[in-house]
């Protein structure tokens, strides 16, 4: 039988957060070993940012995250800073630059980031153990067993950094809730967020020749609003906008919608009549928003195309449709097509300072696995740096 391979740190999942941990447990002196059931490490973070990932945001705050606790996040991310890991990526002289809203992005390769990553993890002497899978994980008096299909691995800290169950097409899991519910810690309820919102078979028929529009759009639900573009879609829509007010927007939820932004398309309208009186409608829409939704909106309800025919209240109807459009939408596509997870364990049962369950001595949770999930805009992979530099300074 192999003997057990022995580390001080074992670390589950070879994302973002496990490898920053890692590197900074190794430059502690600590033994560290993770383990990730993927043939490469980082699959997530290759494919982010439409391959050039967004790796953090100029602009981070505790204000940029959800939680049933909103003040948990406030240590990890003053501990560990936007300006902290902007300088690590220009210590490796990773080329990079701002798109917009603060959003860092590289000038190559997502690549760079993986293998700034990596180099972090081989200077600390840390040791991977990719297409490795687990079978158990039990608690001894001298730390965790891990079983795996290359023989046990045995560390007196265990971290669990195996995000949540969103981009399942890239091997993520709810593995990491069911690690929790081992050792007896509380989950809260997970769900898709910062993902596509579709519509029911009515609004669809009446929305489907609007596939691949995009508009300026202000989006609120539930108190929040965003104002960012906004897509049209063969499901319903998407687009930053959508994405931001998903992980507020809940099954049921009403979302409102102003898709010409800071316009009063009453008064505009109302002025092109007096203008323009032989104008058609659609026309004059046409000024305000995409062609294609300014004829689906002068289509709607069978309204009289010349503007001198139309009533002040045919005009609000209108009106409001653009600046006040009121719509439920009929759910989310789910993890699927999900960025990022919502919910997870319980913040209720980990040390805000150093990620350890408060109940389990030597336990550790780190990044999306638990219930602290980012706007969308680099802020995730924030979350990532700065709650695994905290558990990697405490393991």
């Amino acid at each position: 039988m192999k003997h057990p391979l022995v580390y001080d740190v074992v670390i589950l999942g070879g994302g973002a957060a496990g490898l920053m941990c890692a590197g900074v447990a190794g430059r502690r002196g600590r033994r560290v070993a993770v383990i990730e059931q993927a043939k490469r490490p980082a699959e997530k973070i290759r494919i982010s940012g439409g391959g050039r990932c967004n790796f953090t945001n100029l602009h981070t705050t505790p204000a940029n995250f959800l939680s049933r606790n909103p003040h948990f996040c406030k240590s990890a991310l003053s501990g560990y800073t936007q300006h902290d890991f902007i300088a690590q990526v220009e210590k490796h002289r990773i080329a990079y630059h701002e798109k917009t809203r603060g959003q860092l992005f590289c000038n190559g390769s997502s690549q760079h980031i993986i293998d700034m990553l990596l180099d972090e993890c081989g200077a600390a002497g840390v040791t991977l153990h990719p297409g490795t899978k687990i079978s158990s994980i039990a608690r001894g008096e001298d730390g965790f067993t891990v079983v795996t299909d290359r023989g046990e691995m045995r560390g007196r800290s265990l971290v669990v950094a195996t995000g949540g169950p969103s981009i399942p097409k890239m091997g993520s899991s709810g593995f990491g809730y069911k690690v929790a519910e081992q050792f007896g810690l509380k989950i809260v309820p997970p769900r898709a967020g910062l993902v596509p919102l579709t519509f029911d078979e009515a609004l669809l028929a009446r929305s489907k020749d609007l596939a691949g529009v995009s508009v300026e759009a202000v989006v609120k639900c539930d108190g929040t609003q965003f104002d960012e573009a906004m897509l049209f879609t063969h499901r319903g829509l998407s687009g930053p906008a959508i994405l931001q007010i998903s992980s507020y927007w809940r099954d049921g939820d009403d979302i409102q919608i102003d898709m010409a932004p800071g316009i009063d398309v009453f008064a505009a309208l109302k002025e092109m009549r007096r203008d323009h009186p032989r104008q058609e409608l659609a026309t004059g829409l046409a000024r305000l928003l995409p062609g294609r939704l300014a004829q689906m909106t002068a289509g709607a309800g069978g309204r009289a195309s010349r503007m001198a025919d139309l009533s002040d209240r045919q005009l609000q109807a209108v009106a409001m449709f653009v600046n006040k459009w009121q719509v439920t939408p009929r759910g989310t596509e789910g993890y699927r097509t999900a960025e990022v997870t919502l919910g997870g364990v319980d913040t209720a049962e980990l040390s805000s300072k150093s990620f350890e369950a408060k109940s389990v001595p030597g336990l550790f949770f780190v990044g999306e696995v638990i219930d602290v999930t980012g706007h969308l805009g680099g802020f995730n992979f924030q979350w990532a740096w700065s709650s695994g530099f905290a558990a990697g300074q405490n393991v």
